[in-house]
């Protein structure tokens, strides 16, 4: 543990150079700062626990899906009185933990709602109450750390965050800037790769154990030039992305790259998007947070799909067989025991390949969600019994097993893509 952390010290140092260096010593010395004051506070924290319980929290800032998600149901938990003290009058502390902040506007209106104390003083509070034992009544900890809903407390809790109404006039000049006239509507587009995780958050050995999640950007051109000749803009999300979208079509924006990318404008494209087309990353917390709807695809592993998401339409990646050349069936996957597995290594010892969506099954799944959200969708009289056949397989009782045992699904809401269920019946046998 002690050599990776080095490690990404080294790794972060090398990238960003004397600026990282010496934020890396303002960041020992601070620590090293709050010690003192932390432990009068710990003991102080122990001493009027009977009375007053203050619990602290560690938001996962370096991550936007976390930060937004994670916190979002911190908050929806507590209105739902989960996870609150009974009988006891408490407060609730938090601090940005990691390397950095994902995004700034996000942690300035989440400031609005928590208690967000400064980092050289909270966290060696923190730190301190874990190595000192009886601690844990001190941690803020329930089903949010993972940031899942499987209570489905998004179906009944309203969005926590709001613009202000200066931040509404800066974001829809905002739009107008990136070239979406007033009053015009758009999809959001995030395709997962590796180019934020590499750059901010370096791994021992880097991510490549992750590649298995990402997806090539222009098989979504289909899907988008689909979109905009229905008179819709699409704007291609991402703080850092490795390679620009290859389109000439002035409706698909590719704000990831074209330099007007900031990280207020992050936050208000994926509030008042339309819906968002993407493959499974971190910024998809941000619709999700606003509630607006998801169409996921490519996403994997399939086992853990967002199945309590309100309308969502997804798509997973192909199981590949390469020792027989076919695709797994659905029950295959889960017999295999890799419809949960979490890196390339798991999927090769198996002897699985996972192949991307075609554009056309991007495209089929995109105008699915569209029709779906507008009231214009027309199902096939097969379709309710294949949505239902795929439930009856997919193993919806699934617990994550380390931490806490905590469920991965609760009410199932979304559903598979329904032309590929059309498509391919015998992958439900």
């Amino acid at each position: 543990m002690f050599s990776s952390f080095l490690f990404r010290q080294f790794s972060r140092v090398s990238k960003g150079g004397w600026e990282e260096f010496f934020g890396l010593i303002i960041r020992s010395v601070s620590f090293i700062f709050g010690l003192l004051p932390a432990i009068f506070f710990v003991i102080l924290m122990r001493i009027i626990r009977p009375l007053y319980l203050i619990r602290i929290n560690k938001l996962i800032s370096p991550r936007l899906g976390h930060l937004a998600a994670n916190t979002e149901l911190y908050l929806c938990e507590r209105i739902a009185g989960i996870n609150v003290p009974e009988q006891m009058a408490y407060v609730d502390l938090h601090f940005h933990g990691g390397c950095r902040v994902s995004n700034k506007q996000l942690a300035r209106m989440w400031k609005r709602k928590l208690n967000i104390w400064p980092k050289w003083f909270i966290e060696p509070t923190y730190l301190l109450n874990k190595l000192i034992p009886g601690g844990s009544v001190h941690d803020v900890g329930s089903n949010y750390l993972f940031g899942r809903d499987a209570l489905n407390l998004h179906e009944r809790i309203p969005a926590q965050l709001k613009f202000t109404h200066d931040e509404e006039v800066r974001g829809k000049q905002g739009l107008i800037d990136i070239g979406i006239p007033s009053g015009a509507e758009f999809i959001c587009l995030m395709v997962r790769d590796d180019a934020y995780l590499n750059k901010f958050l370096p791994a021992p050995g880097n991510w490549a154990y992750h590649s298995y999640r990402d997806s090539d950007v222009n098989n979504y051109l289909l899907a988008a030039e689909d979109l905009t000749e229905r008179g819709y803009y699409v704007v291609r999300m991402g703080e850092i992305v490795n390679a620009p979208v290859s389109s000439k079509n002035s409706k698909i924006i590719d704000y990831a790259t074209n330099g007007m990318r900031s990280d207020f404008m992050d936050i208000y494209l994926g509030a008042n998007c339309l819906f968002c087309l993407t493959s499974g990353t971190g910024f998809d917390g941000v619709p999700s947070i606003f509630r607006k709807r998801i169409c996921y695809v490519n996403i994997v592993p399939i086992g853990f799909v967002e199945s309590y998401r309100k309308d969502a339409v997804f798509l997973s990646k192909r199981y590949w067989l390469k020792s027989e050349q076919r695709e797994l069936t659905l029950k295959q996957i889960f017999n295999y025991d890799i419809g949960h597995s979490l890196s390339n290594d798991e999927c090769e010892s198996m002897g699985v390949t996972l192949i991307e969506n075609t554009p056309e099954e991007i495209r089929d799944a995109a105008i699915e969600m569209l029709e779906s959200l507008k009231g214009e969708w027309l199902p096939d009289s097969t379709d309710e019994k294949l949505q239902q056949k795929f439930w009856d397989i997919f193993p919806s009782d699934k617990k994550i097993d380390h931490y806490f045992q905590k469920a991965v699904h609760g009410k199932i809401r979304s559903r598979y893509s329904s032309k590929y269920l059309r498509a391919h019946p015998k992958w439900l046998q």
